[in-house]
C-alpha cells in the first residue's frame, strides 16, 4: 500500500510510489544539465571569443547574443510548454525537450561561426523550456502531499548546485579540451536521462485542459520575449531610454497587459488570472522574481571580483562557489523542518534576511580582504536561498489545482527568469555606470580613443593599462577601487530589493500551509474541489 498519513486516501499508484525517488534521481538529472549549461558557457567566454582555430573570434556582441538567444526563447516558451505538459503529457513535453537541449548541444558543440552558436543555443533553449517547467510537475504527480515538500526542497537544492558547479565544470574542460567540450559534455547525460525517463517516468496531464487558447498563447509569446529583448538590450546599452530598449520593453508589456484583458474576457483561458488573487500565490511568485533580480547582481560582479581584482583562475573562482552550493544541498532538502516548526510566514522571511545579511557582507569586501570572509558570504546566502525557494515554490504548487501543476510550474521559472533577466540588466547598468563615474576622472590623460575603451569596463581598463606598459601601472589600482566601490553600489541595491521581499513575505504569506494540492489554507476553492490526477502510464 502507499504510504500516507492516517485520514488521506493515497493519489499515486503503488506501482509509482515504489519507485520516486528513483524518478527524482532521473529528473534532477535533466534539471542540472539544463541549468548547468548557462553556468558552464560564462567560463568559455574567453576563449571563444579567440580567433580560429582555438575559438571562433566572437565579438563581445556575438557573446552576449550566444547567451540571450538562449535566455529570449527559454522564457518566451515557459509558460508554453507548461500548458502543452498539462495538455499532451508532461512526460511526453520532457522527453521531446531533452532530446531538443541534447541535439542543440551537439550543433553547438560543433558550430565554425559565431552566427551557428547563436541559432544552435537557441535550440537548445527551446528544448531547456520544456524540461524546467516539467519536472516540477512531475514531481507533483508521483509524490503524495506529504512527501511534496521533501521533494520540491531537493530539486531546489539541485538547482543551486548546478549553478555552482557550471563553472568548475566548464574551467576543468577549458583547461583540457577545446571550447565545444562545455556543450558536447550535455550529450552523453542527455542520452543516459533520456533512457532513464523512457523506463521509469509516468506520463500524466490534466484529465480536463478546456479548448486550445492560441490567441492566449500568442500574445504571452510576444509579451514575454519583448519584455525580455528590451531589458536585455537595455542593459547591453547601459541607457533603458535608447528606443532599442523601452520600444521592446513597450510592446512586450502591451502584450501582456493584453493577454491578462483577454484571458480575464475569454471562457477557455491558457492562465486563469483570477489565481493572482489568492494572496499566497501572488506573494510566492513575486518573491521569487524579487530574489532573482537581487541574485543575479552578485553573479554579474562576482566574476569580475574573484577573477579580473583578486586575480584568480576560472576554475578556482568557480570553486569559490562551493560554499553557496554546499549550503543549498544541506539545508534545502531540510526546509520543510523549519517550516513545520516556525510556519512558512517566518522560515521565509527569516531567509530573505539571510540573504539580506550577505549582500551587506559584500560591502566589507576590498582588494585584500581575506577570501574565507567571501566563502562565508557565499554560505550565508546559500543557506538563506535554501529556506526561501523550497517553502515558496510549494506555496505556489499548494495554491493551484494539482492538475495544472505544468502551469503552476511554469509561472514559477517564468516570473524567476524575467527577474533574473531584470537582475542583470538593470544591476548590469548600475555597476557599470558606477564605475565609469569613478574611473572617468583618472583616464583623462589617455587619448580619447582609448578613453572611451577603458571606460567600459574593469577588464577595458586593465586590457589598456597593461598594452601601455610601465605607463599604465599606475591606472591598474584605480580600476580596481573604482570597480570595488561599484559592486558596493550593487550589493546594496540588492539588499533593499530583497529586503522588500522579506517585508512581503512577512506581512503577506500566513503562519502556516497546506501541503500542495490539500485542501486547506492558501488554496483557492477550485484547489479544494479538483478532483484528483491519475497518471496515464504506470
Amino acid at each position: 500500500m502507499t504510504t500516507a498519513p492516517a485520514g488521506t486516501a493515497p493519489r499515486v499508484p503503488e506501482a509509482i510510489h515504489r519507485r520516486r525517488w528513483a524518478i527524482l534521481g532521473t529528473l534532477i538529472l535533466a534539471l542540472l544539465v539544463v541549468v548547468l549549461d548557462n553556468s558552464i558557457l560564462n567560463v568559455a567566454m574567453k576563449t571563444i571569443a579567440t580567433p580560429a582555430p582555438v575559438g571562433l573570434g566572437a565579438s563581445q556582441s556575438d557573446l552576449e547574443w550566444a547567451i540571450n538567444s538562449y535566455t529570449l526563447v527559454f522564457a518566451g516558451l515557459l509558460f508554453t510548454s507548461g500548458l502543452l505538459g498539462d495538455r499532451f503529457g508532461r512526460k511526453k513535453a520532457l522527453l521531446a525537450g531533452m532530446l531538443v537541449f541534447g541535439l542543440g548541444s551537439l550543433l553547438s558543440a560543433m558550430a565554425s561561426s559565431p552566427g551557428q552558436l547563436i541559432t544552435f543555443r537557441a535550440v537548445m533553449g527551446l528544448g531547456g523550456a520544456f524540461v524546467m517547467p516539467a519536472t516540477l510537475a512531475i514531481i507533483m504527480n508521483v509524490f503524495e502531499r506529504h512527501e511534496q515538500p521533501k521533494a520540491i526542497g531537493i530539486w531546489a537544492g539541485a538547482v543551486g548546485l548546478a549553478i555552482a558547479i557550471g563553472p568548475i565544470t566548464g574551467g576543468l574542460l577549458i583547461e583540457h579540451f577545446w571550447w565545444g567540450s562545455v556543450f558536447l559534455v550535455n550529450v552523453p547525460i542527455v542520452a543516459v536521462a533520456l533512457v532513464a525517463m523512457t523506463l521509469m517516468v509516468p506520463d500524466s496531464r490534466d484529465p480536463n485542459p478546456g479548448r486550445l487558447d492560441p490567441i492566449g498563447v500568442l500574445l504571452s509569446i510576444i509579451g514575454l520575449v519583448a519584455l525580455i529583448y528590451g531589458i536585455i538590450k537595455g542593459g547591453d546599452l547601459a541607457d533603458f531610454t535608447a528606443a532599442a530598449a523601452w520600444v521592446p520593453v513597450l510592446i512586450g508589456v502591451l502584450a501582456l497587459v493584453a493577454f491578462v484583458v483577454y484571458e480575464k474576457r475569454v471562457d477557455h483561458p491558457a492562465l486563469n488570472v483570477n489565481w493572482f488573487r489568492n494572496k499566497v500565490f501572488a506573494t510566492s511568485v513575486t518573491v521569487i522574481g524579487l530574489v532573482f533580480f537581487a541574485l543575479m547582481g552578485v553573479s554579474f560582479f562576482g566574476v569580475f571580483y574573484t577573477q579580473s581584482v583578486r586575480g584568480y583562475s576560472a576554475l578556482a573562482s568557480g570553486a569559490l562557489m562551493l560554499p553557496l552550493a554546499c549550503a543549498q544541498l544541506i539545508f534545502a532538502p531540510r526546509a520543510r523542518l523549519v517550516v513545520d516548526r516556525f510556519g512558512v510566514r517566518a522560515t521565509c522571511a527569516g531567509g530573505m534576511g539571510l540573504i539580506v545579511l550577505a549582500f551587506l557582507g559584500y560591502l566589507l569586501l576590498g582588494r585584500d580582504t581575506p577570501i574565507w570572509v567571501l566563502e562565508l558570504i557565499g554560505f550565508i546566502m546559500g543557506a538563506g536561498m535554501a529556506h526561501v525557494m523550497p517553502p515558496v515554490t510549494v506555496a505556489i504548487m499548494g495554491s493551484l489545482p494539482r492538475e495544472k501543476a505544468g502551469a503552476g510550474s511554469a509561472i514559477n521559472n517564468t516570473f524567476r527568469q524575467v527577474g533574473g533577466s531584470l537582475g542583470v540588466a538593470v544591476l548590469g547598468a548600475v555597476l557599470s555606470t558606477s564605475y565609469r563615474n569613478g574611473i572617468s576622472d583618472k583616464l583623462g590623460l589617455l587619448p580619447q580613443p582609448l578613453r572611451d575603451k577603458a571606460g567600459e569596463s574593469v577588464e577595458a581598463t586593465v586590457g589598456v593599462a597593461q598594452s601601455m606598459g610601465p605607463k599604465g601601472a599606475g591606472l591598474i589600482g584605480p580600476a580596481f577601487d573604482s570597480f570595488i566601490h561599484a559592486m558596493h553600489v550593487v550589493a546594496g541595491v540588492s539588499a533593499g530589493v530583497t529586503l522588500i521581499g522579506a517585508l512581503m513575505a512577512w506581512f503577506f504569506l500566513p503562519a502556516r500551509i497546506a501541503a500542495p494540492g490539500r485542501p486547506g489554507a492558501g488554496a483557492p476553492a477550485e484547489a479544494r474541489t479538483a478532483p484528483a490526477v491519475q497518471s496515464t502510464k504506470a
